[in-house]
């Protein structure tokens, strides 16, 4: 079955998940280092506010990361949810009808990835509408395929220590459970 947008769906652009447990916080779209300007350039002709964290960075000793692999763009709302490049204001509609991305033809190649999850083997996200409904996607995955490739190919490190990034965003209710800042991967 071919994979498409569901009729009136944005919920991939709108819904942040807690990964990889809730003491790191919601986490944002991943963005490699080679588009943190274009992200941002992209924000200010759109007037738009970003917040960009950092998300993955690696080192040869504990004292803290000595090189990002990634950063995140987070949510605009409070609790990290909502990208803010979807056009949530607009009455003109997407083709499946959902909002419209401000810079869908530029988007990010996590983005573009979607609704593939890295894991082996690859699987698609259970969160997505199509997928729920479906269950597969055996066609028209090619250029999902290929933009996750090139994520894991930057993403790949010699380097012995790996840190993550704890956004400290994320639910009213799990505030007490979330952390800011660096933290070692063990």
């Amino acid at each position: 079955m071919e994979f498409r947008c569901i009729q009136e769906c944005s919920q991939c652009c709108i819904e942040r998940e807690y990964y990889p447990t809730k003491k790191f916080g919601k986490i944002g779209v991943l963005i490699l280092p080679e588009e943190k300007d274009r992200i941002k350039q992209l924000a200010e002709i759109n007037g738009l506010k970003i917040t960009i964290l950092p998300r993955i960075g690696i080192s040869e000793d504990k004292s803290g990361p000595t090189e990002i692999l990634a950063y995140q763009l987070m949510g605009t709302e409070q609790n990290g949810n909502t990208c803010p490049f979807l056009d949530k204001e607009t009455t003109v509609r997407s083709p499946h009808g959902g909002f419209p991305c401000k810079i869908y033809d530029k988007r990010p190649l996590a983005c573009m990835t979607y609704p593939l999850i890295e894991s082996n083997p690859l699987t698609l996200d259970q969160k997505c509408k199509f997928c729920k409904e479906h269950g597969s996607a055996d066609q028209n995955l090619n250029s999902e395929i290929e933009s996750l490739l090139k994520i894991k190919i930057k993403m790949t490190t010699d380097a012995p220590l790996i840190w993550r990034f704890a956004t400290g965003v994320g639910e009213e209710s799990d505030k007490d459970q979330i952390e800011t800042g660096w933290i070692l991967e063990k």
